[in-house]
């Protein structure tokens, strides 16, 4: 299995890239927030278990993808270094255990552009973040940056259209971008 990790701040266009890459190659997409959805129905946000739960939920997707063969897994993350390292290297730990592959993927814009975007409807209706306080808020707590890794691909969100990122990625990583029908 090829896991394809896309991370980067809120709103730098992680959701709309992965699935521009979907309408590319044949994959499933693993959001950020299906695991976030999940805890929200036992946990208050951020509320004591919530977080264990989202982590556990996350390593398990992952493990039963590899156990049943699927090649491509393409999954969004909003990576904070160092906080989120140890979650980064559990997924790698996963994929090695299978034989796979990690892909990671950084994408970012401008404070601005991410600004403009979070207010954007879909994101309202995903119950993700809506407001420009609390992305500033979030921009000026966490160092949002790609992982410290060399094959790290980073790639500016801000004026591409995300099916050219998405086929940027595909290249890069030849992950064979034959037209799904």
């Amino acid at each position: 299995m090829k896991l394809l990790f896309l991370h980067g701040a809120p709103a730098a266009g992680k959701l709309t890239v992965a699935k521009a890459l979907l309408q590319l190659v044949p994959a499933r997409l693993f959001d950020n927030h299906a695991a976030i959805d999940l805890a929200r129905t036992l946990f208050d946000f951020g509320a004591p278990g919530f977080w264990e739960l989202v982590h556990t939920v996350r390593y398990a997707a992952l493990d039963a993808a590899a156990e049943h063969g699927v090649a491509l897994v393409v999954t969004t993350f909003c990576y904070a270094d160092p906080h989120d390292l140890p979650q980064f290297e559990k997924f790698e730990e996963v994929m090695r255990r299978h034989g796979g592959e990690l892909l990671p993927v950084f994408l970012y814009c401008s404070r601005e552009e991410a600004a403009r975007r979070v207010g954007n409807p879909d994101r309202v209706e995903r119950r993700k973040m809506t407001s420009a306080a609390s992305l500033n808020k979030e921009l000026d707590t966490y160092a949002f940056t790609a992982v410290p890794r060399p094959d790290c691909l980073v790639l500016d969100t801000e004026m591409r259209p995300a099916e050219a990122t998405a086929r940027e990625i595909i290249g890069h990583f030849g992950l064979g971008a034959a037209e799904k029908p």
